[in-house]
């Protein structure tokens, strides 16, 4: 079968098992009003939680770092890649963080690949939430230790599969705040099973910075957990933070053994500093606009009640990420697509993102959403079909 006839096939099956992804052209600044392939819609599927990906201090942060750095950082970190506001921002947010260090990487994706790679190798094991992000499922595979994953948020069935392990170093790996779920890993319990199991914990809280905790340092803060509870912290800067890039933040030694060993951040280019410039400004208005995140939890609030009123089928989640669980791809997508014609953008999560039997709409919310928003939202899901 030639190339062609094989990705022809395989893009068959994928159409008619309802699991096609097509894009869509936004044709305005990220926002909660965009317009989509000519069309206007309210958005509900942004990770922009805070608002600040089109903030004008940010934007002119990005500008002004522009015109003094340009546009791209012209090599990798260790070449010449490595830039004054790179260095000011990983210091910034490993004061935000409270590590010691912090080492920012061109993306998360790539900040998982190269944490997991450097610390593990043949004959050690990596633990692994079963609803863990793919970055970090990739992480695993690719680090060549053994992969073992344990059910969800269960710290009982990962206290069992950390016995039966007696060789090599282990790594427990889990979301803070799951993607597609919205909900807290428990982490005190995660950290107990780790301290009693001599492994361990690495804890990838792209959803949770910024917004989880009473001052936005995500799920550990949320929890009461320190630096030698949770010694391997992921951040992306994407989401809340509104701009691009990821970091690790940790101690000493672990950010220079990821400095020498986690080869996508060794061979690959830097981040353009003006996007650190920018990231710069973020973390300051993250910190100062506290009610940008009270804004959130109230709106999150708003749509919880009248969700519930409306017999919507809600998850437990308390977070930005509000997943309506509607079992089968088709019926998500069919959803979907008349929430468009009504003018709301949000999307139809479908397998392999999420387990087959739980395709879903993911509803993601911004503090520039307002409650005449969400009663907007609220009363056409009811007339798209989706309450129970």
């Amino acid at each position: 079968m030639s190339l062609k006839d094989r990705c022809k096939q395989q893009l068959k099956e994928r159409e008619s098992a309802q699991l096609y992804r097509r894009r869509q052209v936004l044709e305005t600044r990220q926002g909660v009003e965009v317009v989509l392939d000519g069309r206007p819609c309210l958005n509900f599927s942004s990770n922009d939680y805070l608002g600040l990906a089109s903030h004008p201090k940010v934007v002119a942060a990005l500008e002004a770092g522009a015109r003094r750095w340009g546009a791209g950082s012209g090599a990798a970190h260790l070449v010449s890649g490595h830039y004054a506001p790179h260095h000011a921002l990983e210091e910034e947010l490993a004061e935000f963080t409270g590590r010691p260090r912090a080492l920012l990487f061109s993306t998360g994706y790539m900040a998982n690949l190269g944490v997991v790679s450097a610390l593990l190798g043949r004959g050690d094991t990596v633990f692994e939430d079963r609803l863990n992000h793919a970055s970090l499922i990739d992480a695993g595979i690719l680090s060549r230790a053994r992969l073992r994953r344990y059910r969800h948020a269960d710290g009982k069935d990962l206290r069992r599969q950390l016995a039966t392990v007696e060789q090599g170093e282990k790594l427990v790996i889990t979301d803070g705040v799951f993607s597609m779920d919205g909900d807290l890993a428990p982490l005190p319990d995660l950290h107990q099973a780790c301290r009693q199991a001599d492994a361990w914990l690495m804890v990838d809280d792209a959803h949770g910075l910024g917004v989880v905790g009473e001052t936005g340092r995500g799920s550990l803060e949320e929890f009461g957990l320190d630096g030698d509870a949770v010694p391997v912290l992921i951040g992306t800067l994407g989401k809340a933070f509104g701009t691009f890039g990821a970091f690790v933040a940790g101690g000493e030694t672990l950010i220079e053994t990821l400095i020498q060993q986690a080869r996508s951040y060794v061979y690959t280019t830097a981040l353009p500093p003006a996007v650190a410039e920018a990231t710069r400004v973020s973390l300051r208005l993250l910190q100062s606009e506290s009610w940008r995140r009270e804004k959130l939890r109230t709106l999150i609030r708003c749509f919880r009640d009248g969700a519930l009123e409306r017999n919507l089928p809600l998850t437990a989640s308390t977070t930005p990420i509000q997943p309506l669980l509607l079992g089968e791809a088709e019926k998500a997508l069919r959803i979907s697509e008349q929430l468009r014609r009504q003018g709301f953008l949000i999307s139809a999560i479908r397998p392999p993102t999420v387990p087959q039997g739980t395709a879903r709409l993911r509803i993601t919310f911004s503090a520039q959403h307002e409650e005449q928003h969400i009663e907007q939202l609220l009363d056409a899901l009811v007339t798209a079909g989706a309450a129970e």
